[in-house]
């Protein structure tokens, strides 16, 4: 609970700064003296209830769809030697690493991935692919499970929840300043919200929440090399590297995760162009040469 509590901290920090900034530059007593009546820190608190309270539900129920996503496996107690081995290898991992143990899974799918979510180091679920247990060595899997876990560690989940929710507060606050003052100055609308400011509204949502999902997107790419290093942290280097290879071959087969649980893969398909920027994983010839040459 101490994440949940540091995530909101950290919403209610950002509310007090822009509604400061506000007072000091005067910027709503501008808006009014041109005509435009915007009551800033009003529509500020609105706009991050909405676009942060959707991303803190997310996460509190990310282990629930995750589940229900995938259709995969919760191992409560192992059926065969391999559900042994991977639950005891992501107790020597999450005991090394330092969190608690996350639930352990495995999920329905020929493409060698893998996942791991949930709101907190010590209540979160550790998934794999019965491709990565077919088409990987013992070794290949560990250094997996290694990444996987190092995201929890990390508290990747909470601090990308983080992020979508303070750039879902500025789109729909920037937004609704655009709408309102080009309805007022454009269209001279004084009485209300007319049809141009929900057009301009929305179209400025859609704009904004485009180079915000960029945002977003970076970071997820930015994590991806810090969880391959502590994956090699955890196992070795080159296991990790191999691990890495090994998904390579997988890129051709259907990507069978769920959209909403792309960024926690260790396997995102081959992208270009335009799609690599609103790619969650950066390409896996450039995480095996990071990795090359990273310090462990």
């Amino acid at each position: 609970m101490l994440r949940i509590g540091l995530f909101l901290a950290t919403n209610v920090a950002v509310l007090v700064l822009l509604t400061i900034i506000f007072q000091i530059f005067g910027i709503e007593q501008y808006f009014y003296q041109q005509g435009v009546d915007i009551n800033l820190t009003g529509l500020l608190i609105f706009c991050a209830i909405f676009g942060m309270a959707g991303s803190l539900i997310s996460l509190l129920m990310s282990k629930w769809l995750a589940k229900r996503g995938t259709g995969c496996k919760v191992i409560e107690k192992p059926g065969n030697q391999v559900e042994q081995w991977l639950v005891d290898s992501v107790a020597r991992l999450s005991k090394k690493a330092g969190i608690g143990m996350p639930e352990v899974a495995i999920f329905p799918s020929p493409q060698p991935n893998a996942f791991a979510t949930g709101y907190s180091r010590n209540n979160a679920l550790v998934a794999v692919s019965t491709g990565l247990l077919d088409n990987m060595r013992q070794d290949e899997v560990e250094a997996v499970l290694g990444h996987e876990i190092g995201h929890v560690a990390n508290g990747d989940m909470l601090t990308l929840s983080l992020l979508q929710g303070v750039l879902n507060t500025f789109v729909l606050f920037f937004a609704r300043i655009i709408g309102i003052v080009v309805d007022r100055v454009v269209f001279k609308n004084d009485r209300g919200h007319g049809p141009g400011f929900w057009i301009v509204t929305i179209a400025a949502q859609i704009i904004l929440g485009i180079l915000a999902s960029m945002i977003v997107m970076w970071f997820s790419r930015f994590r991806e090399y810090r969880a391959d290093i502590a994956g090699a942290q955890l196992t070795s280097r080159n296991a990790m590297i191999n691990a890495l290879e090994r998904l390579k071959a997988g890129t051709q087969m259907p990507d069978t995760l769920p959209d909403n649980l792309q960024a926690f893969g260790i396997n995102q398909g081959l992208r270009g162009g335009l799609a690599a920027m609103m790619a969650s994983h950066p390409p896996l010839d450039m995480r095996i040469q990071a990795l090359k040459h990273a310090r462990l």
